[in-house]
């Protein structure tokens, strides 16, 4: 028997696929990269926006109508919890619905599928449970390729943000246990992990429905206490502004594990907007927490996340967003765009901002970044920094063979790359020292003399 697997959104349903693809391998299902040859076809779904709601619809329904009389074609994750219904009306070739934190029913699902249950009866997989399986004991992963992996800490989320949909279909937070996720961490450096990147809808929240609001830093310090010098980074991800406590800040600085790198969306720069988004509007915090990280650890790289146009945003408003991120200079700055998400307070506000006013925006935004990113990646000139390599491609118009690596500045798939320009031939996942000596607005470029393999071998690499 062979499944195909397609893992559509966040970080977070990536773990979640791990988990799935492992209890199939260890059923004797063997992975196939053609959704033809495959006799279980399982997308994992993304329903946080509309815009990935559609894509996975799109997703399902081209699997559906291609889909043999004998395949079975499973919607898993956020959108078949968020819109099991919906799913099942717009792609009705799905057999069975399997919502978040239910993956380890994947089994027990395809078996009484074969066994002529109808897509009806397989509602009850459409529900957030919340098995022992899925938080007491750690998630079974595959070897890590590239070394990299994400690990998924809690799920849910408590935070009351007007615009988000996750608590609809999340549920509550719901921590994973410290000894668990040590384990799975283990598991996952074995496996080949050089980078653990922690991820949850709030990593900082870790602990509160155990009573214990501030764990994290005892988790973290577990991880880099209790794994071998095999695992080089920890990143830590989606740090919610309020709970980023001096203790966290001091963990951070005294394990040369973690690095130093924090993602920290705050949605937007401007108290008004913040108060009408239900989110932290004491701007004096964040920057108070800005200045705390950058003096524990002066080369820390600070990310966050922007929404534009939110209803009521007025161009007032919006400069208050463009002066916050002048004041700040943060290294990394996403951003997106307003969509208003049905079930969510925000999705009932007056004063919506016109889409044109919402590109507008967006780009005037990212206009704003991209100096002070160039400026934050020319401070990196002449550094050396250690890279985990990605992978090679080629240097456009000449075919120059070019190294794909990232820092510890760069998380993975958000983040920019440090490029290497005549180097070829170091597998994806080891580590080896650049001298970086070109920046641009999100990328850097580097040279490396010597490629160093954590087993101490040295190769000598000539750059042309």
């Amino acid at each position: 028997m062979k499944y195909h697997l397609v893992t559509l959104g966040c970080p977070k349903n990536k773990v979640d696929s791990d988990g799935i693809e492992m209890l199939l391998r260890d059923a004797t299902y063997a992975p196939t990269t053609s959704a033809r040859d495959a006799d279980v076809l399982i997308v994992n779904t993304c329903g946080f926006l509309e815009a990935a709601k559609e894509e996975s619809i799109g997703v399902l329904q081209d699997l559906g109508k291609r889909k043999r009389h004998n395949q079975i074609l499973i919607a898993a994750g956020c959108l078949a919890q968020r819109n099991g219904d919906e799913v099942l009306q717009r792609v009705p070739k799905v057999d069975g619905l399997l919502g978040t934190r239910r993956w380890m029913d994947v089994l027990q699902l395809l078996q009484g599928i074969r066994g002529g249950k109808t897509n009806r009866q397989f509602q009850s997989y459409n529900l957030i449970g919340d098995p022992d399986i899925a938080f007491t004991n750690a998630v079974p992963r595959p070897p890590v390729l590239g070394g990299s992996a994400y690990m998924k800490i809690s799920d849910g989320c408590n935070a009351p943000c007007a615009f988000c949909t996750i608590p609809m279909f999340k549920g509550k937070l719901r921590s994973r246990p410290l000894e668990a996720l040590v384990d799975e961490a283990n598991a996952l450096v074995n496996a080949g992990a050089k980078e653990l990147v922690l991820v949850a809808q709030d990593s900082t929240d870790y602990g509160r429905d155990w009573g214990e609001p501030n764990s994290l830093p005892r988790l973290l310090s577990a991880i880099c206490n209790r794994t071998d010098d095999r695992l080089r980074w920890v990143r830590l991800m989606y740090a919610y502004p309020g709970h980023v406590s001096d203790e966290l800040i001091e963990t951070m600085a005294s394990h040369s594990k973690l690095v130093p790198y924090l993602d920290m969306p705050l949605q937007h720069g401007d108290v008004r907007t913040l108060r009408r988004m239900r989110r932290p509007s004491r701007i004096e915090m964040v920057h108070d927490h800005v200045e705390k990280l950058r003096k524990a650890m002066p080369n820390v790289a600070l990310r966050t996340t922007f929404i534009v146009g939110f209803p009521g945003e007025t161009e007032e408003e919006f400069q208050g967003l463009l002066d916050f991120v002048d004041a700040i200079q943060f290294d990394k700055v996403g951003a997106f765009r307003f969509s208003p998400e049905p079930g969510t307070p925000a999705a009932l506000l007056p004063d919506a901002v016109p889409d044109e006013v919402k590109d507008e925006r967006y780009a005037r935004l990212m206009e704003r970044q991209q100096p002070i990113s160039l400026r934050k990646n020319q401070a990196q000139v002449g550094k050396m920094l250690e890279i985990l390599v990605e992978g090679e491609g080629e240097v456009e118009g000449s075919g120059e063979p070019l190294l794909l690596g990232r820092s510890y500045r760069d998380a993975p798939e958000v983040d920019g790359l440090v490029l290497g320009p005549g180097l070829s031939g170091v597998p994806a996942g080891e580590m080896i020292e650049v001298h970086i000596n070109g920046a641009m607005e999100y990328d850097l470029v580097g040279e490396a003399l010597v490629v160093e393999t954590f087993s101490s071998k040295k190769a000598a690499i000539e750059l042309s």
